[in-house]
């Protein structure tokens, strides 16, 4: 099975796009486990709440994993973790850190900042200097990864279309 990871900053179109993919190609997708956590806290999160995230994504992957139909989508993975630890707090703990090193990747699908940000309770950064800020970080997170990585930008259509023939050519590779 491959696994393919959607990754960006925010309101860059990971969810739908996740989604998309997985319908197009008749398997599930894993969403981002820090909304369902996130939205459950009477609280503002806090830096020991992102290894609970990371534990639940991390089972939440395992999860569908097991009901994947050759090539599992994924709606981020640790290392947005990782990139708001170190935003936020300065570190990352190093479990997260581990369980990083631990995770496979196929290929990473970069989602470009040229979508029109769209307000969420949990988003944090709607300011175009940090959506470039987080866009950099994460591509040379791509980049440094090993895995094979497409940026996606343009309509929601046009990053459709670019991300499913990737992921055509990733399964046809197989």
């Amino acid at each position: 099975m491959k696994k393919v990871v959607v990754i960006g900053p925010e309101s860059t179109g990971k969810s739908t796009l996740s989604e998309k993919l997985a319908v197009h190609f008749n398997t599930v997708w894993t969403p981002e486990y820090a909304r369902e956590y996130i939205d459950q806290l009477d609280r503002p999160y806090e830096q020991n709440d992102l290894l609970e995230i990371a534990a639940g994504q991390i089972a939440l992957e395992h999860q569908q994993a097991m009901k994947a139909n050759k090539v599992l989508i994924c709606d981020t993975d640790l290392y947005v973790i990782k990139v708001w630890s170190e935003h936020k707090y300065g570190n990352c703990d190093p479990r997260i850190l581990k369980q990083i090193a631990k995770q496979h990747c196929d290929l990473y699908l970069l989602t470009y900042i040229d979508l029109p940000w769209e307000e969420d309770p949990q988003r944090e950064y709607p300011d175009p200097d940090m959506r470039t800020y987080f866009y950099n970080i994460y591509k040379d997170i791509v980049m440094a990864s090993g895995a094979r990585w497409q940026e996606i930008r343009g309509t929601y259509e046009e990053r459709e279309a670019l991300a499913i023939a990737t992921v055509q050519q990733l399964l046809d590779q197989a």
